[in-house]
């Protein structure tokens, strides 16, 4: 069992940059893919970015494409999402999931744990 607990929301201005991180506790992280997820008020929760078990293979979404990154750092049992040149339809909560399972993995109902998720609001 994996227990995930999100950091580092907040309110941005458009331009800004945010890093999140999610560190995970009770099993062992390295064994875990892991995503992230966020959803807007009135919209569906949708996959950010996603990265495999060794670190080495990532997936974004069009939307975060060249502007968010994720990487893990499996001493830590953290991973991150970094978040650059932030829009305003970049506001949500965004949680992390992870899956013991050595894909990379873009829908929420592939993921077994989740965090709570933090808020990311972007002013403009």
């Amino acid at each position: 069992q994996v227990q995930l607990v999100e950091s580092g929301g907040g309110l941005v201005q458009v331009g800004g940059s945010l890093r999140l991180s999610c560190v995970a506790s009770g099993r062992t992280f390295s064994s875990s893919a892991m995503g992230w997820f966020r959803q807007a008020p009135g919209k569906e929760r949708e996959s950010v970015g996603a990265i495999n078990w060794s670190g080495d293979r990532v997936y974004y979404a069009d939307s975060v494409k060249g502007r968010f990154t994720i990487s893990r750092d499996n001493a830590k049992n953290t991973v991150y999402l970094q978040m650059n040149s932030l829009k305003p339809g970049d506001t949500a909560v965004y949680y992390c999931a992870a899956v013991s399972s050595r894909g990379v993995y873009t829908r929420p109902d592939d993921y077994t744990y989740w965090g709570q998720g933090t808020q990311v609001t972007v002013s403009s």
